[in-house]
């Protein structure tokens, strides 16, 4: 089954656990925790997402190069000049995603469009 979300004038919160919930297939009638659901899911416009200036500013992203004192943190803004929009939103669906073996095959019917 394919699915569109439209991410035009939308909030990244709303669009990002609309996508969590049908990738993990808790909408269809035979919903399991433990397999992954024959879904795609597709969401347009990811640039020209609702989101607001303060918090381009304020949200930060840490990441860990493995090294000792590699704790590295950027602002949201950074992430979208450098890999746009889409980047944010997939980092929100894989947030909401379990933490699991799965989580990596559901990422991969995720498809943004910018």
């Amino acid at each position: 089954m394919e699915y569109t979300i439209d991410a035009k004038g939308k909030k990244l919160g709303r669009i990002a656990t609309e996508a969590a919930t049908l990738l993990m297939g808790k909408n269809s009638p035979d919903f399991s925790r433990n397999t992954v659901a024959d879904v795609k899911v597709n969401i347009t416009n990811a640039s020209k997402l609702d989101a607001d200036a303060k918090k381009m500013d304020t949200k930060l992203y840490n990441r860990y190069t493995g090294f000792p004192g590699g704790l590295r943190t950027d602002k949201m803004s950074k992430i979208v000049e450098k890999k746009g929009m889409g980047e944010i939103i997939k980092k929100a669906v894989h947030g909401m995603l379990p933490s699991n073996k799965l989580r990596a095959i559901m990422m991969k019917n995720l498809i943004i469009n910018e």
